[in-house]
């Protein structure tokens, strides 16, 4: 996805100042800002230095947009966000090489445990919603639901090599090709959907084709009318011209996926919380990733917003905001 925060000269003024009267200003009035505006590093310099993530290809651009947000106010600090997926994101953060790991799952009890034993403590911080999205082509005009059923059969481990023509899944589906596309064994996202579609995390057919990056997913299901993929739901938005989402039966009918369905729970089970995880020892010693994630929890609402992102409900956001108070 050639993915950037501003559509617009006009829709970023907006941001900015909407960002502004929800109390980015005062966040920085409140650690001391320069001449300029700029936070301050608690010593009067203006705020400096770079923030290391990684991780979820989903989370992605939530954490970038909140970057480019915050460069505006602190053009000395640098965010840097990186794609290697979350147990990528995990592997490298545990070993003390990035300051925050963007997660589109809860960390593992291995991965956590590899933390520990590398003397890293981290703080797990829920930053938004998503609703898993199961895309097509925009050219496919015969899918427009599928059952969790037949997403099984679909996505299975048993289909592997078996399941390869549509009319296997469902006999009203065409005799066409099967072409799938998802994301690879170190995604977040494939751990989330093969444990609740496939009833085991990880347990999924493997001829299919697999990548680490969302672009190159939605490019994959774009090409192809009998094409089907799943990924987070910012990168359907971002290409809705393109592609179509299908709606779920979870057994209570179909339900499309959105911001609505997804924070009232009727889309189901694709639903899915969103996570960053903070070294906390890069909070305590790096005024720059303090100064970041304060900002991140501070302004959530409006960065999920900026980037299409689904927006916490008002009770998690107040506990996003109360644990990054609890860091210091």
């Amino acid at each position: 996805m050639n993915r950037t925060l501003y559509r617009a000269a006009a829709p970023a003024a907006f941001v900015l100042l909407a960002l502004t009267a929800c109390g980015g200003a005062n966040e920085a009035e409140a650690n001391g800002p320069d001449a300029a505006g700029a936070t301050t590093d608690g010593g009067g310099e203006a705020l400096s230095g770079e923030v290391l993530a990684d991780g979820s290809s989903t989370v992605q651009p939530l954490t970038a947009a909140a970057g480019e947000l915050f460069k505006l106010e602190n053009p000395g600090v640098n965010v840097s966000v990186g794609t290697s997926g979350t147990g990528g994101g995990f592997e490298v953060f545990c070993q003390g090489q990035t300051d925050i790991s963007n997660a589109s799952r809860p960390i593992k009890d291995e991965e956590a445990q590899a933390c520990a034993d590398a003397g890293i403590e981290f703080t797990g911080l829920t930053v938004a919603t998503d609703a898993l999205t199961v895309v097509v082509s925009a050219e496919n005009d015969w899918l427009q639901c599928l059952t969790t059923d037949e997403l099984a059969t679909l996505w299975g481990p048993d289909a592997e090599g078996t399941v390869t023509t549509w009319d296997q899944v469902n006999p009203e589906f065409p005799a066409e090709p099967i072409e799938l596309f998802g994301p690879g064994t170190d995604s977040g996202t494939f751990d989330y959907f093969t444990d609740e579609i496939n009833g085991e995390e990880g347990a999924s057919r493997t001829d299919y084709n697999a990548s680490e990056d969302d672009n190159v997913l939605v490019q994959g299901v774009q090409g192809s009318p009998n094409a089907l993929g799943y990924f987070g739901f910012t990168y359907f938005e971002e290409n809705a011209e393109t592609l179509r989402a299908v709606e779920i039966d979870n057994g209570a009918g179909c339900v499309a996926p959105s911001a609505e369905t997804a924070a009232d729970g009727t889309y189901a089970p694709l639903a899915r919380p969103l996570f960053v995880y903070v070294n906390n020892a890069s909070f305590a010693e790096k005024p720059a990733v303090a100064e970041f994630v304060k900002f991140y929890a501070t302004n959530d609402g409006e960065i999920a917003e900026a980037a299409q992102y689904i927006p916490l409900n008002d009770e998690a956001a107040a506990e996003l905001v109360a644990a990054v108070e609890q860091l210091g």
